[in-house]
């Protein structure tokens, strides 16, 4: 796991959305960032995709950067492919930027594990969480929230440290190219 204080990697990925390239760089001014990897296909996401995107664009007009990346080999799952991202997108009515990390260098710079993955960043780009958005899982009848990712942002944005224990993302793994599999994933 990427470890707590570590910089935000840097990066710059097309928005399927829109065709134009989102650059990190161009946000540094908020005082926090998530970073969330996910994808259309996986069970988990798909469970917690509407409110992700409600408890995504709170946390926006609250004042974060919030920013969703899909890293996953598109030719082994075409449901992932960016014109279906689009799609999952305006369904779920997320207003944050979804990603395409078509080369998977964004996942593997983050260490991102699986789908959903999420990652907080502090005004200094510090990673001050990184872990579950709640203890909802398909199948487990705990309520979909986003209480864990929402707690950490708004300590964030307070300017306070992130409280409680963190509890890692638990989902699909990530898809990686036969090529592309990191060490660290192996």
């Amino acid at each position: 796991m990427l470890p707590l204080g570590t910089p935000a990697p840097d990066f710059a990925l097309v928005w399927p959305a829109t065709g134009e390239t989102w650059r990190l760089a161009e946000h540094a001014e908020t005082p926090a960032l998530v970073v969330a990897f996910v994808c259309n296909h996986c069970p988990y996401v798909r469970h917690i995709g509407p409110r992700l995107g409600e408890v995504g664009n709170a946390l926006m007009e609250a004042g974060a950067t919030v920013v969703a990346i899909n890293p996953n080999d598109v030719d082994a799952y075409p449901e992932d492919a960016p014109e279906r991202m689009v799609e999952t997108a305006a369904a779920w009515g997320w207003r944050f930027p979804y990603l395409f990390d078509e080369d998977q260098a964004v996942a593997e710079a983050y260490r991102a594990a699986c789908t959903p993955d999420f990652f907080v960043f502090d005004g200094d780009r510090r990673l001050a969480y990184r872990g579950q958005f709640d203890g909802s899982r398909p199948g487990n009848d705990v309520p979909v929230t986003g209480e864990d990712l929402e707690r950490a942002v708004r300590a964030v944005l307070a300017g306070r440290p992130v409280d409680g224990e963190q509890h890692p993302s638990l989902g699909c793994s990530i898809k990686w190219k036969p090529d592309r599999l990191p060490d660290w994933a192996r």
